[in-house]
């Protein structure tokens, strides 16, 4: 088993929209084999983009799973691909991602560089370890410059990207690629769709530039070792291409360099040469350290290694629906093996599920498979309850293994279905919707009764609520986009609460003594400490003040909007004998909590967004001011031949129908990417703005 992993890939390609990944993807599984005509992303004909909206509006959505073989030195290699979304309202779809596969395909525009997103992947497969190499594409565009992409990814990354080739021309002389390694040129045949590539001579005019970069490769292999340093002191050709190749295998693996390639997707030039790079240079499950998790029957940390003899253990990553076969959960197997039919233990609910079928995904497709491996991913049909994040694992070897972490939500709609006899069917719909992706989340509002959906941006609730109209046939009117703020408090406070109630008979009673303050760094949610001695509140209703602080903390006491974080020290209190309940002191902690926050200084918090304007420079005088107008701190300005670029760090709130602002003062000329950055105190007049629409908004809900 252990040598057949050794054949196998778990690889995700990953980079800013537009920088090419499904157009790669789609060059992929012609060469392959899988398809026998290349589908293209600008023809609404992608295999990985299956779903409508992809196919019409030419972006991923969704991250779309294949398997393809390739073979190279004579051995055939199983690649399992997951392409990615560039957009960053739909970032969940590679948190996911990366958080089960091996490696990474970092994909650069040639033109572009290091892009707003580019940055946000990047952090990502750091986040998780991912070993990766990077593609910078379309080397035919104009403007295509291979070495200022290799200085961005250094300098805006903190990489240490290492040359592997060097473009033979660029633009519309881009015709192959010298490969550093083996010191050879080679040219794509364009009437063969880039299926064949023959050697060529070393054009006179890169010669040294080759002899440059190759000589800079093999000092770094040099470094990986005493004997290969010894060998390069006294003869640096004495070192061979497998010593070469070994050498940035391992430094690759250790996530100390990343091996840059060059193509152009687009134009079939390049990819075989990337599909023999993530061959040679990206991970196999056994490369990976064994996964750890923890006994939830022990508590104590255990391990399960990439093989078939360990007990079974595999982690959910995606839950989706299909209007056939129903819910399917896409999972990676770290250990053991699977058979269809079989029972398995979801140890974050602590139920067993019958797992009836499993499948092999490509793309929207399905191919049945009786038994999966370790080091494999697969797709499961049949279950009752397992979400995104879940560990399942044979039920007499329980284990948890770490789950993912998703980003909250910034954006906020009111919408409701237009006939009322979609009413209980939109409930159906907003949860399947939920359970597939966890960036989405839906409330309903107590004041008004309106359902509230939450996601990521503009473009994703737009995208849900079509999907809503097209695979549940729900038409629904809609609210204006709202900004999800939050409260917070600045200060310290004590405070002494006392809840009583009597009414004859058996009444209420509670007694606590809190400190309330913000939470510490990096804690989200409450930070409850217990610091009660003497059994003045009896253990079996400390949970209950926890619970009430809990509750409490989802509306806030300034405007109502949920309080992310909070620290609360229950110092001390009292309790009756017969009066006191668990209600009593989660009802007291409620009271607490409005009246300390009162006392401790509620501000809102605002969602602060990074920006990044692309304009001509004879535009840059009025976007800057456009910004300034938004409240937007520059940040820097980048100069590039005949155009800026312009970051800066601009409140949500005020970006709303930018994109039509910006087209309109550069003639439809500059581009601009939002992506989240941070939570940041609102102004005073923006607070009072605030409270006036949302009180205004609520009379005349409540006169409707």
């Amino acid at each position: 088993m252990s040598n057949k992993l050794t054949y196998t890939r778990n690889i995700g390609i990953m980079a800013h929209i537009d920088a090419g990944k499904t157009t790669t993807t789609e060059r992929i599984l012609y060469y392959t084999g899988i398809n026998h005509r290349i589908g293209e992303v600008h023809d609404g004909n992608a295999t990985m983009d299956w779903m409508i909206q992809e196919q019409e509006r030419g972006i991923t959505i969704t991250s779309a799973a294949t398997t393809v073989f390739w073979n190279y030195n004579n051995n055939d290699y199983k690649i399992n691909i997951i392409d990615t979304p560039g957009h960053v309202d739909f970032t969940v779809e590679v948190e996911r991602s990366l958080r089960v596969l091996d490696g990474a395909v970092t994909l650069f525009c040639a033109v572009g560089g290091v892009e707003p997103q580019s940055e946000t992947v990047w952090k990502q497969a750091d986040k998780y370890n991912v070993p990766r190499i990077s593609y910078i594409n379309k080397m035919d565009r104009a403007g295509a410059d291979f070495f200022n992409v290799l200085t961005q990814i250094k300098e805006k990354l903190g990489a240490n990207p290492i040359p592997l080739q060097i473009p033979l021309g660029e633009e519309d002389e881009f015709i192959g690629i010298i490969d550093l390694v083996t010191n050879k040129a080679y040219k794509w045949d364009d009437d063969s769709f880039g299926i064949n590539y023959f050697e060529i001579p070393i054009p006179d005019n890169l010669k040294s530039l080759t002899e440059e970069y190759r000589i800079k490769l093999i000092e770094g292999v040099a470094e990986e070792s005493d004997e290969l340093l010894n060998k390069f002191i006294s003869d640096p050709n004495s070192i061979t291409e497998e010593e070469i190749i070994s050498a940035i295998r391992i430094a690759t693996l250790e996530l100390r360099i990343t091996p840059v390639i060059c193509g152009s997707s687009f134009k079939n030039k390049g990819v075989q040469s990337l599909m023999d790079a993530i061959i040679t240079f990206l991970p196999c499950p056994t490369d990976i350290p064994a996964i750890k998790g923890i006994n939830p029957y022990t508590n104590k940390e255990e391990e399960r290694k990439p093989d078939v003899n360990e007990p079974f253990s595999a982690l959910a990553f995606k839950i989706t629906t299909d209007p056939f076969v129903g819910r399917i959960a896409f999972f990676r197997v770290y250990s053991g093996s699977l058979e269809a039919g079989t029972f398995i233990l979801n140890s974050n609910t602590n139920k067993k599920e019958r797992i009836s079928r499993i499948m092999e995904m490509h793309a929207n497709k399905q191919k049945p498979l009786q038994k999966i491996d370790a080091g494999n991913i697969g797709a499961a049909v049949g279950f009752k309850q397992i979400r995104t994040g879940d560990t399942l694992c044979a039920p007499n070897n329980p284990i948890v293994l770490e789950s993912m972490e998703f980003p909250e939500p910034v954006i906020n709609m009111a919408i409701e279905p237009k006939t009322q006899e979609d009413v209980d069917k939109i409930y159906s719909a907003l949860n399947k919707l939920a359970e597939e992706d966890p960036t989405f989340t839906i409330k309903t509002d107590d004041e008004t009764g309106q359902t509230i959906i939450s996601g990521m941006g503009e473009l994703h609730l737009d995208i849900l609520l079509d999907r809503i109209k097209r695979e549940f046939n729900i038409e629904c009117n809609r609210g204006t986009p709202q900004v999800a703020y939050k409260e917070a408090i600045l200060f310290t406070v004590k405070h002494h609460e006392i809840y009583k109630k009597q009414t004859g008979g058996r009444g209420k009673f509670a007694e606590i003594f809190i400190e309330i303050s913000p939470a510490d760094e990096n804690i989200k949610g409450l930070q409850f400490i217990n610091l009660v001695k003497g059994g003045n509140i009896p253990n079996q209703y400390i949970p209950s003040i926890k619970k009430g602080f809990e509750s409490a903390m989802m509306n806030g006491v300034l405007i109502g909007f949920p309080m992310d974080n909070l620290k609360v020290k229950l110092i001390d209190g009292s309790y009756h004998s017969v009066d006191s309940d668990a209600l009593s002191f989660e009802i007291a902690a409620g009271l607490a909590f409005k009246a300390a926050c009162k006392k401790a200084k509620s501000v809102l918090l605002e969602p602060i967004m990074k920006a990044e304007i692309i304009t001509p420079d004879e535009y840059i005088g009025d976007v800057t001011s456009d910004l300034n107008k938004r409240r937007g701190k520059l940040e820097n300005i980048d100069s590039r031949i005949g155009y800026q670029i312009i970051k800066v760090k601009v409140p949500l709130s005020e970006m709303f129908g930018y994109i039509t602002t910006l087209r309109t003062i550069t003639s439809g000329r500059a581009t601009s990417n939002l992506e989240f950055s941070h939570y940041s105190e609102a102004p005073k007049e923006i607070i009072d703005n605030v409270i006036y629409k949302i009180k205004g908004y609520i009379v005349n809900e409540l006169v409707k």
